[in-house]
Parts: C-alpha cells; sequence; structure tokens
C-alpha cells in the first residue's frame, strides 16, 4: 500500500503544473493534499497570483477568519510554507501518537507526514482552559521524542530535522513544529494568532 501511494504521489507531482494550468479546479485540490487548504480549490494558476496575494494579506490581518480555527491556521500556514505531503491526524490516533486526550482541547489540527520518510509536523492544539497549555507542550514533547527515536537509525536528516521541533505557546494556543522551515512556519503563525 506504502509503494502504491508512494507511486501515486510521484505520478500526480510530475505532471502537477501542467494540471493547475489546465484544469482549474479539477483533481489537483486532491493532489496538493490539505496543503491547499484555504487557496481557492487548491488552484495555483499564474493568473490568480493577483488574487491570492489578496487573500494571503487578508489572512495576516488581525482577527481574520483564517485565525478562528486550527484547521485555517495551519491551512493557511502550508500555503505560505511549502511541506512534504502530508495527511491529518485525528480521533484515537492524536491520544495514541501525541499522548494527549483530545478531550482538553477546543480545536486542533495536526499535518503529519504522508509517507515514513520524512519528520515534518505541523500542530495547532488550542485547549479549552489555559492550565492545560502546559501539559499540552509535555505532550508535544514527548512527541518529538518519539519521532526522533523512530529515526535515530533509520535516515539520519530526518533525525537532525526532528531534533530541531519548536513548541511556541500564544494564548490558548500551542504551536509544535517539526520541519526544516520552522521558523519561517513560527512567524506565520505569530503573524495568524493575535
Amino acid at each position: 500500500m506504502i509503494v502504491a501511494m508512494g507511486v501515486a504521489l510521484t505520478a500526480c507531482s510530475g505532471n502537477n503544473t501542467d494540471k493547475n494550468v489546465n484544469a482549474g479546479n479539477g483533481s489537483n485540490t486532491s493532489q496538493n493534499g490539505s496543503n491547499a487548504g484555504s487557496n481557492s480549490g487548491g488552484e495555483t494558476d499564474p493568473g490568480d497570483d493577483a488574487n491570492k496575494g489578496k487573500e494571503e494579506g487578508e489572512d495576516a490581518g488581525a482577527g481574520s477568519a483564517e485565525a478562528d480555527s486550527a484547521k485555517g491556521i495551519v491551512d493557511a500556514i502550508l500555503n505560505k510554507v511549502e511541506q512534504p505531503a502530508q495527511m491529518p491526524l485525528e480521533g484515537d490516533m492524536v491520544k495514541d501518537q501525541y499522548h494527549l486526550d483530545p478531550s482538553i482541547l477546543q480545536d486542533y489540527a495536526i499535518m503529519t507526514p504522508l509517507m515514513n520518510v520524512k519528520t515534518n509536523e505541523v500542530a495547532v492544539l488550542k485547549v479549552k482552559d489555559a492550565k492545560d497549555v502546559a501539559a499540552v507542550e509535555e505532550a508535544v514533547k514527548k512527541r518529538a521524542a518519539d519521532v526522533q527515536k523512530q529515526f535515530e537509525t533509520y535516515l539520519p536528516d530526518q533525525y537532525e530535522n526532528a531534533k530541531n521541533f519548536q513548541v511556541v505557546k500564544k494564548g490558548n494556543y500551542v504551536l509544535f513544529v517539526i520541519s526544516e522551515s520552522a521558523d519561517a512556519i513560527v512567524s506565520e503563525f505569530d503573524a495568524l494568532v493575535k
């Protein structure tokens, strides 16, 4: 199944530019995964650069609709900071992989690698009660340790990437990121969450 998904991703990425220009709102949303986010249908037609710039400017504004949900924040970040193919982590998987009971969260969005050859993750977690922020911080640090252990003898470059994770608190939000572009992701998060 993993090999089939890898072949499908490779096949899709090879023709991505042509399909985006010619297919409009067609199937390119699924090729871009959740990274398409709030961008109009995932469309990347060069003619839409002016509209995209306008939308991005609105996203960064105070009180923007993007900052109203964890998914909106993650989508806005991933529209600006490209990451390897990712998939959402939900339900029992959050409890299992993040050592965290989702019931303490008001809202969350977690994107993990689609294939087990990358360590890149982006998680925005909003707690119901500010007293639980410390518990969420501890949970994501455990998650970082798990990822490091998993890649320690597997892929050295990804192990190094996992060691440079970042955790940022802002109000009732916690951002957890493993990425070569962690600083850019943190900057986008800071701009979106007021």
